[in-house]
């Protein structure tokens, strides 16, 4: 959908809509703040995730 927001990983680039290969692609992001900001959320999100793995192997 063209309203839909996506973060080219590639390029560090905000796209409006699927405008690049989906390899490249994040999102989608219902904003274009929320798809600037992808870098740090997609940070968070792997932090989170390893701290979770780590206490599951405990």
């Amino acid at each position: 959908m063209a309203d839909e927001f996506w973060f080219n990983t590639k390029t560090h680039q905000v796209e409006e809509g699927m405008v690049s290969p989906a390899v490249d692609r994040a999102g989608p992001y219902a904003t274009r703040a929320e798809a600037e900001h992808a870098l740090a959320q997609i940070k968070a999100n792997s932090e989170k995730w390893a701290a979770e793995e780590a206490e599951d192997d405990r």
